[in-house]
């Protein structure tokens, strides 16, 4: 399989194509995508040269190759990337070395920063992904992001259309998050529960700004990680990036100690830089590393580590206030936004969002308000649904790693919600109570826990991402309930 090539071994990737296209002829302004199809024998080149230099995987000159960049020179998707892969076939040609489908941003901002929506954005990358796997990429790569959202639409398009393995990396700043604002735990969290086969960071930064980093999102994933940095820092003056071959390499050994195992070159890098870099890593395995098994929400801005007490404010929640019902039932945006943002500034860790009511068509309005939650609060979300429909509807749209709660253990309702709760990557919390409500006694509620632990992780769910509620009967009604709550927690926590 593909995936024994990084798998508990380094893997080389090949350095910059931008900048090399630049030394030989691309003019200052032009598509590099289309000058490189334009020049085959260049283009090709490049590639062999890559190779010649120890890269085991080549990227096609496929960066930028959307429908939005293309419209007005006149070719299709289709034409310009199948093009730049077949001349990357053609230059691995009767070696081991695999092509990789180059994904690189849109170029403009999705909602709510900018106008471009989250699935013409899905539609433009779908476009992108099965034209390279028609054309024969063994792999594709996303890469240069800075907006997680961006990354999303671009990791389920190629996901959910082709059969390709996906590497995902982000570009961030020194300040450990990217343009938009984006920590690295976010990412890592997010990609990883979205089907990512490979992580990591390329771009902005050089090698010695990078182990830091990749400690950090090492602690954060289970998967390999990637660096592919600069050679060093662009010069303000006249833009030449400050770090030669020899201390390129030297460098990136501590990013493979910091636990990057796949690795290579972002912009100013040559062929050169990757000779020297895999003579530097020759004969070295992946460096031990330290996941920290936790369970976590996140948005982009805000990652939330469920270590310890979290406080989750449900006022926009339909069991909750009348008030809050009548703004549901009257599209009432603006109350519902005023009270997401009322709990943020009180200091609310997590939203909890339920709009089920009657007259409320959830499948539209789930969604409708996740979006509009996320345009205003930064907090990370915990969704409350038993329709599947409304809870895949949002977390499509959910931006980072949302927590779920399927109303109750009842197997046939998981049997509905977890594969959901799966393929986006999310959280659970399951609530003890099965078909049969809220059973009085605690010793019978560790059963219904057990069987959403269990069901869990039949899903590939990790445990944990995986939180039981115990679900207190009101105190003032029934006390005796409280302490038969607080046994439920004791005894849970002594699940296998």
């Amino acid at each position: 399989m593909l995936t024994e090539l990084w798998k508990d071994r380094i893997l080389i990737l090949d350095g910059a194509m931008g900048t090399e296209l630049l030394k030989r002829g691309l003019p200052a302004g032009a598509e590099p995508v289309l000058w490189g199809l334009d020049h085959p024998q260049v283009l090709a080149a490049i590639h062999r040269e890559y190779i010649g230099a120890g890269s085991q995987v080549i990227y096609a000159s496929t960066f930028g190759a959307s429908a939005r960049t293309l419209g007005k020179s006149g070719r299709s998707v289709d034409e310009v990337v199948g093009g730049a892969v077949t001349i990357a076939r053609q230059a691995a040609a009767r070696t081991d070395v695999k092509v990789a489908l180059d994904i690189g941003p849109l170029g403009t901002l999705l909602e709510p920063m900018g106008a471009l929506t989250f699935e013409d954005a899905y539609e433009q990358f779908r476009e992108i992904a099965q034209a390279g796997e028609r054309a024969g990429a063994a792999l594709a790569v996303i890469e240069t992001m800075t907006d997680l959202y961006e990354a999303k639409a671009a990791l389920l398009a190629v996901k959910e259309n082709t059969s390709l393995p996906v590497f995902a990396t982000m570009s961030v700043e020194r300040g450990g998050r990217t343009f938009t604002g984006c920590t690295v735990q976010s990412m890592a969290r997010t990609l990883e529960g979205l089907g990512a086969d490979a992580i990591g960071l390329n771009c902005s930064l050089g090698p010695e700004q990078l182990p830091p980093l990749i400690v950090e999102l090492a602690r954060n994933t289970r998967l390999p990680v990637i660096a592919k940095p600069n050679a060093g820092l662009p010069d303000p003056a006249d833009g030449h990036y400050d770090m030669g071959p020899e201390d390129f390499a030297a460098a990136m050994r501590a990013c493979l100690e910091a636990g990057a195992s796949i690795v290579g070159g972002c912009c100013g890098t040559s062929p050169e830089y990757i000779r020297r870099l895999r003579e530097a890593v020759g004969g070295c395995s992946p460096a031990a590393r330290a996941y920290d098994p936790i369970s976590f929400v996140c948005t982009p801005a805000v990652p939330c580590r469920i270590g310890g007490v979290r406080v989750i404010d449900e006022r926009v929640d339909a069991a909750g206030e009348e008030r809050f019902r009548q703004a549901l039932l009257e599209d009432d945006m603006d109350y519902i936004l005023d009270a997401a943002l009322e709990q943020e500034d009180a200091g609310a860790d997590i939203l909890g969002v339920d709009v089920s009511y009657p007259g409320v068509n959830e499948r539209i309005v789930l969604p409708r308000v996740v979006k509009a939650i996320q345009s205003v609060v930064t907090l990370p979300l915990r969704l409350d649904s038993a329709d599947p429909d409304a809870l895949e509807a949002a977390l499509r749209v959910y931006n980072g790693k949302a927590a779920v709660s399927p109303g109750n253990g009842d197997r046939e309702t998981l049997d509905r919600i977890l594969p959901i709760v799966k393929r986006y990557g999310a959280a659970v919390v399951g609530l003890c109570p099965d078909q049969n409500g809220i059973l009085p006694a605690a010793e019978d509620r560790p059963a219904i826990a057990q069987r959403i632990l269990d069901a869990a992780l039949s899903y590939g769910i990790p445990r944990e991402d995986v939180r039981i509620d115990g679900l207190a009967a009101t105190g003032s009604v029934r006390q005796d309930r409280a302490e038969e709550t607080l046994k439920t927690v004791r005894i849970v926590r002594t699940l296998p």
